[in-house]
């Protein structure tokens, strides 16, 4: 039962679901983190997606398990490894998705919608799009932007458009990192790209120069947010200025981890132990908290 239990969980990877902090952006940045109630209904939003993510996951397993199986490294995940049967990791995510969209729509109908909308994509990047290169990592970024639209609805807040297109930018990048990581990683190690259909479609030149094209675009991006007459206005301080040297430092690491330094896990999953990068995005979210609520 144990091992069971501990298989259920590593298919639902909540190593990822840090991704799902975003839906916590618009109560960080609305100036609402002091206020329980709103909190509270952020905490909920956010473990609604992540149970639509766990769900996702697991029927991602499923629709790729022969695939995973020639894999290196994914054919160790629980149902590519027989350790959970197909069945069982339908059944889970049938749970989980049912239970976070039903959970979603009761705290506020807007919030529910944009959780449909998320798992739809989902699926549908699932069963076909991931295998289109580009629209696979559009809307990987377009599942970034739902979440912040999702938290905004859950605090009833309306989502700023700064955040909206630091956002889209920032999940582009780090979309297109990971592509970038696996036509690196394939290149050393000489495995073919087939086990992901949209790398064919990519060529590391051209996500090279993306990547830096949309590093740039990012931190412009933010710094412009920063210097805003309206966000000066609004948080009653310039000093939001002083958070963007930290941006900076998480991008151009998580460069050196997908260009210059590709292993076997993603660089998305080697940032989450990587010491410094982690450093750094504790300065950066103590350094936002301080200014804006300081």
């Amino acid at each position: 039962m144990a091992r069971t239990l501990a298989a259920l969980l590593r298919l639902l990877r909540p190593h990822q679901w840090v991704k799902n902090l975003f839906v916590a952006a618009p109560l960080v940045f609305s100036r609402h983190l002091v206020d329980p109630a709103y909190v509270v209904r952020t905490l909920l939003a956010v473990l609604a997606f992540c149970a639509l993510s766990g769900a996702v996951y697991a029927f991602n397993d499923v629709r790729d398990v022969e695939l995973d199986r020639a894999h290196p490294k994914k054919r160790l995940r629980p149902v590519a490894s027989s350790a959970i049967s197909e069945r069982a990791a339908l059944i889970a995510a049938a749970v989980l998705a049912i239970g976070a969209l039903a959970g979603a729509f009761v705290l506020d109908w807007l919030l529910g919608v944009y959780a449909s909308v998320y798992l739809l994509q989902n699926v549908a990047y699932s069963l076909k799009l991931k295998q289109i290169a580009f629209l696979d990592v559009t809307l990987i970024a377009s599942g970034f932007i739902l979440r912040v639209l999702a938290g905004a609805a859950a605090i009833d807040v309306p989502a700023s458009h700064w955040l909206l297109i630091c956002t889209a930018l920032l999940a582009l990048f780090l979309g297109l990192g990971k592509r970038a990581h696996e036509l690196a990683w394939a290149e050393r190690t000489g495995q073919a790209t087939a086990t992901r259909a949209a790398l064919a479609g990519y060529s590391i030149p051209v996500v090279r120069i993306a990547l830096l094209v949309l590093a740039v675009a990012t931190c412009a991006a933010y710094v412009a947010y920063t210097l805003d007459s309206r966000t000066v206005q609004f948080f009653g301080t310039h000093r939001l200025i002083y958070t963007a040297p930290f941006v900076l430092l998480g991008i151009v690491r998580f460069l050196f981890l997908a260009l210059w330094w590709p292993k076997d896990e993603s660089p998305t999953e080697a940032m989450l132990k990587d010491p410094w990068f982690l450093l750094d995005l504790a300065a950066a979210v103590a350094t936002t908290i301080y200014v804006i609520y300081a």
